[in-house]
């Protein structure tokens, strides 16, 4: 074992790196995505209990249009930005309404929570029958009703999660959080990207650009990206990643963080809820590939893909892909996955490349 004095080093190194990102990822490009990226977590105590508390993710659409249905919306339509979430998302977790959900949680009791998405309400049942159903994985939850088995032993950073996405309708969509981290990647190099591209996505002068950004404009063909072909030697950081859904339509997007053609890894950085559970939300992605093979498309089965695909609540029915790679792969027929660049930002990347 370490000596004291040589572990709270080791922790105060840890702890000075993740501060800085620039401890690990230098001042390039990479830091600067990193930023965006860890602006997405905040550490809070709650009930006497360090959690780290990631952006949920929030889409209006989620859940089948229930929401839009109900005159519900994801606040900011989940293309908000950190700034404007955060302060939300911490009033939340102040509220005294969430102070009982959290109490619930540590009454040492086993029960299941059961959410009402419609209504933005929960409910506790310690009903024998529903407990060994959820136990025996016979799931009673609906689409608008999630059902989660808890133990009473306390919060955790999954059942904050829970609580923000159907009580609090607050987070951010794949799409918001890319374009999040591209206007973060300009505003570091000196330029307003919501001004420069404002006109042409025909955004009013008093408008948020945010708002008219969604996956269809990454893959929409327009002049301002350029089409990037998917081998790994052509891969930069900030490309953005395309995900085909099943009607040929573009339905997710990702961004990528780093390209290690050394060591073979591909880091990217997406939101969804479509993950393990405790990666709900803005999360980190990894990638995998034979360094000696650099000119491997992303399509090819060689590469490693180990982001797993999950349902967002234990129960529900999960994702037809297991991993990002298969979903990569998927509808070939019409083109498949696919990586597109930002034509504004490239100068803007070199700029901050060369600057140190």
């Amino acid at each position: 074992m370490l000596p004291a004095q040589e572990i709270d080093l080791q922790e105060a190194d840890f702890l000075t790196a993740f501060s800085d990102p620039a401890q690990i990822w230098g001042n390039g490009i990479e830091r600067v995505i990193e930023e965006a990226y860890r602006s997405c977590f905040i550490t809070r105590i709650i009930d006497g209990r360090i959690i780290n508390i990631r952006m949920p993710f929030g889409e209006n659409n989620e859940r089948g249009g229930l929401l839009n249905r109900l005159g519900h919306n994801i606040l900011e339509g989940g293309k908000g930005n950190p700034g404007s979430l955060w302060p939300v998302i911490e009033n939340i977790l102040d509220s005294r309404q969430f102070a009982e959900y959290a109490a619930a949680l540590s009454d040492g009791k086993e029960q299941v929570i059961i959410f009402d998405i419609s209504t933005r309400t929960w409910r506790s049942s310690r009903n024998f029958f529903d407990i060994a159903r959820m136990k025996a994985g016979s799931y009673r939850g609906l689409h608008h009703r999630p059902y989660v088995l808890v133990s009473g032993q306390g919060i955790e950073e999954t059942d904050v999660y829970n609580y923000l996405y159907c009580i609090g309708l607050v987070g951010m969509d794949c799409s918001g959080f890319v374009w999040y981290t591209l206007t973060h990647i300009a505003r570091r190099g000196g330029l307003d990207l919501n001004r420069a591209l404002g006109p042409a996505l025909g955004v009013p002068p008093d408008g948020n650009t945010s708002w008219y950004v969604g996956t269809s404009f990454f893959s929409s063909g327009s002049s301002l990206f350029i089409p990037v072909k998917d081998e790994v030697a052509n891969l930069r950081p900030a490309d953005i990643m395309l995900f085909m859904g099943p009607e040929g339509r573009i339905t997710h997007s990702a961004i990528i963080q780093s390209v290690d053609f050394a060591r073979g890894v591909i880091r990217y950085l997406q939101s969804t809820d479509e993950a393990p559970l405790n990666e709900r939300g803005v999360h980190e992605s990894f990638a995998y590939f034979d360094p000696a093979r650099p000119r491997t498309s992303l399509s090819s089965t060689s590469i490693k893909w180990t982001q797993e695909r999950h349902a967002p609540f234990l129960g529900e029915r999960g994702s037809v892909f297991k991993n990002d790679g298969e979903r990569y792969r998927a509808h070939a027929r019409f083109g498949g996955g696919r990586i597109v660049r930002l034509r504004t930002l490239i100068p803007v990347i070199e700029r901050i490349n060369n600057s140190n």
